[in-house]
């Protein structure tokens, strides 16, 4: 049988597994790519190696704790978000309209004007005017936003970027991460200066300057406050509205507040007037308005401004020839921002002067018109200054006063210490009560002419001595050491001789001398025992030299004062006049005259005669206190009286100063200087026949002829 029909069977073999029904398997088809690889049975496929049961638990563990802080992550920033939200939208809705926000000071500016009517001197919180960035000038404005926040028009109120910026600058510098630089934006700043909208309440707050403290603290929790009030502002105002609160509250030195007022402070101009090198000098203050104000150091203040107008060219504000011109023209203070004068007057006119309401506590715009000439101001500064400067040692902390008036009482100049441009020292002029020595003893003379004395009669200069009840006994001692018998009146004055004076003291009665010295102004205790005749009572500068305007005037007592009259700004009706000026008659005016005499010849044969300066009749008085603790000049010409004080603050003893050396240098320096360009004019002055002092006196010329007798009997025989 033929088999031709048949397949032949395969000549491999047949798979012993997998095909188990022995058909044969598909061929690939060519169009899919050809053959796939066959997949690996269990029994070729490569062993797994298992993960150990605690691999495999951390990295469940792990899993879980990633969705978990995912989860919280975004939930809560979700609630932070919505409660930035919710907290931005109320802050929005208790913001008051911009013009309400522009003017946030808490006491009202006091704006002192000289005799001439110009401003010497500022006190209180200075703001003068609203301005807005749009009016400001561009100069100021540009110089602000370069060196407080470049990226200010950009931004919508806070910066991540400066703050991290700033938290890195002060981690590098050693500092706490919110300690030094704060990466504030303006908008925060401004929102700062607002106290993130927390008015000042006195039951919450000790003060006012506590209420300040906790605007200015720094914590996480304020800054977040403060980024929250910060959107807010940036929803409720515009970028320039924001800027312009920013340009009338901020702070910039010597009290001012805002850029007008700062401007007119230190420039004498208009914030809209100010040029390059003057914007950056104010734009610089922003950061520390106290110590950078040019008032108080202003080459501190042109180098912080020269980096300010880097910045300003760096962020193209200003082109390379704009800033060099600015660097090479630096800003110039104002005449009256640069002289600084008046500085103890204004403190003393603010302290004794004014109510308080109306001047430390004011809460309103005050301008004071005062009696201050800048002209005499600068003489006095001068020539106290060049006394110093040529006269006394290098280094010596030796003090001195000074105080110019008119026979009215009108204070011309005042000067409370050597460094003659602070502002809130202790003023010697007319807080130190001192010792004033013999140049008390013109009252000792002005008592006795009042009660019938005259120039030329005569005491005895001899050794003395009283028994005082309760004390040793007391002998006084001229200052020579030396007696010189019979003298005038005139001479005792002239040499300024101790017994004498006591003797006079003693005949008139002291209490009668006490009185006359009380009311020509010497306001201070006086004292009880015979040394009164000596000056051992302790009074000011300025009751001293208000008691010999008085001898000056003719004998009526004298109030010195510095306020002409008190007006609130913009107002022209005063609130308030002058407190001062001539009182009641002390002494009679032919008294008086007879005093000025012998005050006349002080200066020309006596002790005062280095006060003396050519052309002018001059009268005074020189003064020693105990060891020499003090050494006074005061005197006058027709026009002016003017007081000389020298001395420790700590009382330590002077080396070889009295009160006709140094003082009366002083004394003659500072007058001369008054008197410049002025036409002479005589002393009004007692003016004798004849000169010649008759001995034994002429009891015709005497008021009361028994007065030389009384002296006889009381003194002459102790």
């Amino acid at each position: 049988m033929s088999d031709s029909g048949r397949k032949r069977p395969p000549l491999v073999a047949e798979k012993r597994h997998g095909n188990a029904s022995g058909k044969r398997r598909k061929k690939p088809d060519a169009r899919k790519g050809g053959p796939k690889k066959a997949t690996p049975t269990r029994r070729n496929r490569k062993p797994t190696q298992r993960r150990s049961p605690v691999t495999r638990l951390i990295t469940a563990l792990w899993r879980w704790i990633w969705r978990l802080v995912w989860a919280l992550t975004w939930r809560t920033a979700a609630v932070v978000a919505l409660i930035v939200a919710f907290a931005t939208v109320y802050i929005y809705t208790t913001l008051p309209d911009v013009n309400e926000l522009l003017d946030g000071r808490a006491r009202g500016s006091v704006t002192l004007l000289d005799h001439e009517g110009e401003v010497f001197a500022w006190r209180g919180d200075q703001f003068g005017g609203v301005v807005t960035a749009e009016t400001v000038s561009p100069h100021l404005k540009n110089a602000v936003v370069a060196t407080e926040d470049k990226r200010f028009y950009n931004h919508l109120g806070i910066s991540p970027r400066g703050i991290a910026g700033a938290v890195r600058i002060n981690l590098q510098e050693g500092r706490g991460p919110l300690s030094g630089h704060g990466g504030s934006t303006i908008t925060q700043q401004t929102g700062k200066l607002l106290c993130l909208g927390a008015e000042y309440n006195k039951d919450q707050w000790e003060n006012e300057a506590a209420y300040i403290a906790d605007c200015r603290r720094t914590t996480l929790w304020r800054k977040a406050k403060e980024a929250v009030f910060a959107l807010a502002m940036e929803l409720k105002y515009t970028k320039n509205e924001i800027l312009s609160v920013y340009l009338n509250r901020a702070y910039m030195g010597a009290g001012a507040y805002g850029a007008e007022a700062a401007a007119q402070r230190y420039f004498g101009k208009h914030a809209a007037e100010v040029n390059a090198a003057e914007g950056a000098m104010l734009a610089g203050l922003l950061t520390a308005p106290s110590r950078l104000a040019p008032t108080s150091g202003l080459e501190r203040s042109r180098g912080r401004a020269a980096v300010v107008i880097g910045l300003m060219q760096d962020q193209g504000y200003l082109t390379a020839q704009e800033a060099r011109e600015a660097l090479d023209n630096p800003a110039e203070l104002s005449d009256a921002a640069q002289a600084r004068a008046g500085g103890y007057f204004a403190d003393w006119l603010m302290s004794e002067g004014v109510p308080e309401f109306f001047g430390r506590n004011t809460t309103e715009d005050v301008e004071l018109h005062t009696t201050l000439e800048p002209r005499i101001q600068s003489a006095a500064e001068g020539g106290l200054n060049w006394v110093f400067e040529n006269k006394v040692r290098e280094g010596s902390d030796a003090q001195a006063a000074v105080v110019v008036m008119s026979a009215d009482g009108a204070v011309r100049a005042l000067i409370g210490g050597r460094n003659t441009s602070l502002a809130g020292a202790f003023n010697r002029a007319t807080q130190a009560k001192r010792q004033t020595g013999s140049a008390f003893k013109p009252f000792v003379y002005a008592t006795a002419l009042e009660l019938g004395y005259a120039w030329n009669d005569t005491v005895v200069d001899e050794p003395y001595c009283l028994d005082i009840p309760g004390s040793k006994r007391w002998c006084p001692r001229n200052y020579t050491g030396k007696h010189y018998g019979q003298v005038t009146l005139t001479e005792a004055l002239m040499n300024s001789l101790n017994v004498p004076a006591v003797k006079i003291s003693e005949a008139v009665g002291r209490d009668n001398v006490r009185r006359v010295a009380s009311d020509f102004g010497i306001e201070s205790d006086l004292a009880a025992g015979p040394a009164l005749a000596l000056g051992a009572s302790e009074a000011s500068l300025l009751e001293m030299t208000g008691a010999y305007a008085g001898i000056l005037n003719g004998g009526s007592s004298v109030t010195p004062y510095g306020l002409v009259e008190l007006r609130l700004r913009g107002e022209e009706q005063p609130l308030m006049g002058s407190g001062g000026g001539i009182g009641e008659r002390v002494i009679s005016e032919e008294a008086a005259r007879e005093l000025i005499f012998m005050m006349r010849k002080v200066v020309e044969e006596g002790t005062g005669r280095r006060a003396a300066f050519p052309g002018w009749e001059l009268a005074g008085k020189t003064g020693t206190s105990q060891e020499t603790r003090d050494a006074w000049y005061v005197g006058f010409s027709s026009d002016y009286v003017a007081g000389v004080w020298m001395g420790y603050d700590d009382n330590t003893p002077l080396t070889g100063v009295t009160g006709s050396g140094l003082p009366a240098e002083i004394w003659r320096e500072v007058m001369s200087r008054v008197h410049e360009g002025q036409e002479p004019r005589p002393l009004p002055a007692f003016e004798p026949e004849q000169e010649s002092i008759p001995t034994p006196p002429d009891p015709e010329r005497r008021r009361d002829s028994g007065l030389e007798n009384l002296i006889r009997g009381i003194l002459g025989q102790r």
